[in-house]
């Protein structure tokens, strides 16, 4: 069965945070798969050597996004190899810490908050002049279901995926008459090791085993199941194309219809 999604542009030039592994991967395989260029960044240079072995003609960058003057640095370098961008798919974060709000540190919140949020910011402060210089384009936001509901325990994390809600909205209405379009994907229960380190954080907090707490999360998603990577870079792929010309300001959940975390 072909799984191509139209509309994607020949040559439209990508930019992805923290592309190299996870859901930033699966997002760069399948638009390097619709004849898109992609640039990625990512800190783990492990991960980068493997993508730059599968697509060796594309772009990738050894980068922190919370990290202004190195993001400065590879946005630079967009601007004289490329002249402008077509997309920036946001999706750079770290889970957090797990823990009572009396527990986590001033240092550990910052640290997250300055990932998960400010990197996004510092991403799309750079990114949007070479939006503009394209004519126009798409930004996509990678938020979570933590962005729509409270969590408990996660409370960096909630407060960074929540700020992401209004940092998308608020673009969107201010960038719409430049012809950028800005979509937040909200996430779910992921399939992946970093959900189910996740998972077990959350199972050694509560006192409980690693399965019943999986359970746990899998009786509030409605479809029972976790979210692979794939079904987020569809979503992405579809909001950077032209298929997704008129969807802007929008908050997306791919997520099996989370209830509630």
């Amino acid at each position: 069965m072909d799984h191509r999604i139209g509309g994607v542009q020949p040559g439209a030039r990508v930019f992805i945070s923290a592309g190299a592994s996870g859901i930033g991967r699966a997002m760069a395989d399948m638009l390097v798969d619709h004849g898109a260029r992609v640039h990625v960044t990512d800190v783990s240079e492990a991960a980068l050597a493997d993508f730059r072995a599968a697509h060796p003609d594309h772009g990738a960058s050894l980068a922190d996004v919370s990290d202004a003057a190195r993001m400065a640095e590879v946005f630079a370098a967009l601007k004289r190899d490329w002249g402008g961008l077509d997309a920036l798919i946001n999706n750079a974060g770290i889970a957090g810490p797990t823990g009572g709000v009396e527990e986590i540190s001033v240092e550990d919140w910052r640290r997250c908050i300055d990932i998960d949020l400010t990197g996004q910011f510092i991403c799309a402060h750079h990114a949007v002049p070479l939006l503009k210089a394209a004519g126009g384009g798409a930004i996509v936001t990678i938020s979570s279901a933590a962005g729509r509901f409270g969590y408990a325990f996660r409370t960096p994390y909630a407060a960074a995926k929540w700020g992401i809600i209004g940092l998308t909205q608020s673009l969107a209405k201010e960038l719409g008459p430049d012809g950028i379009r800005v979509n937040a994907i909200l996430p779910g229960i992921m399939e992946g090791e970093r959900m189910e380190n996740v998972i077990a954080a959350r199972a050694a907090q509560m006192g409980v085993s690693h399965d019943e707490m999986k359970a746990t999360y899998l009786e509030k998603v409605s479809l029972r199941r976790m979210t692979p990577a794939a079904d987020i870079a569809a979503m992405a792929t579809f909001l950077i194309s032209d298929l997704g010309r008129n969807v802007s300001g929008q908050s997306l959940p791919v997520d099996g219809n989370v209830e509630a975390l």
